[in-house]
């Protein structure tokens, strides 16, 4: 009876502590002539190799400065179980270097991210295949503001009933923010009138003024933002 009850105790702290909220992210880019070969290799590679928490979700970039490269998802998952990850194996290193690099530039960027549920509208693994990813850099200090002016946008977002995902960088360069909105009914969701002005829902809950407010805080407190939208390639992501 004495270690049932030992066990119960211990049962929210392992819930804690493997919270899948984390997940990794590379860019890659393939050289102009090789695109089929390597989409091929890279759908191989993935539906072999990549399953459970290491599975992916590989995103073809459409827009912004990245535009023909690719997007991989790895996650979510938890930082614990990125403890024990290594590189798979040595059969997934093979494959990865001798059957998918070789049709990749040397362009390419890696990164992790945490999901924050307080600031998001959406479950970290409700997804769509429609993404705009809009990256959000805060001036040095600055990053607790840029939470806040993000939780007052939450509140509108919600309100409007719009669907946005909200990550913020962790040991991989420069503060970041990322707003992935996620098109659940397609792009239609950015035809004018498909929705009320979001000015005019922000400022209904924030108060008359509150939008120029905000704006002023985007030029006291951001450094950067940029945008872009990303499509689900299911042909190339785990299965």
């Amino acid at each position: 009876m004495k270690n049932i009850f030992l066990l119960l105790l211990f049962i929210p702290l392992i819930g804690i502590s493997q919270v899948k909220n984390v997940i990794s992210t590379n860019r890659v880019f393939p050289k102009v002539d090789k695109v089929l070969e390597f989409e091929k290799a890279l759908a191989t590679h993935a539906q072999k190799y990549h399953t459970g928490d290491v599975k992916w979700r590989v995103f073809q970039i459409q827009s912004g400065p990245d535009a023909g490269g690719y997007h991989i998802v790895e996650g979510p998952k938890s930082w614990e179980s990125e403890d024990t990850r290594g590189d798979i194996n040595v059969a997934h290193n093979n494959d990865w270097h001798k059957s998918v690099m070789i049709y990749l530039t040397d362009r390419n960027s890696s990164g992790y991210s945490v999901y924050i549920d307080s600031l998001s509208t959406v479950a970290v693994g409700d997804f769509s295949d429609k993404v705009q990813v809009t990256h959000l850099f805060p001036k040095p200090g600055c990053g607790g503001k840029l939470s806040t002016m993000i939780k007052n946008l939450r509140k509108a977002w919600a309100a409007d009933g719009v669907s946005i995902a909200v990550y913020e960088s962790n040991g991989s360069g420069a503060p970041q923010f990322a707003l992935a909105r996620r098109y659940k009914q397609g792009l239609k969701e950015k035809t004018e009138g498909y929705r009320k002005p979001f000015v005019e829902t922000y400022e209904k809950i924030h108060g008359k003024g509150s939008w120029s407010i905000f704006n002023d805080n985007v030029r006291e407190y951001l450094n950067e933002q940029w945008s872009e939208l990303i499509f689900l390639r299911a042909d190339l992501s785990s299965k």
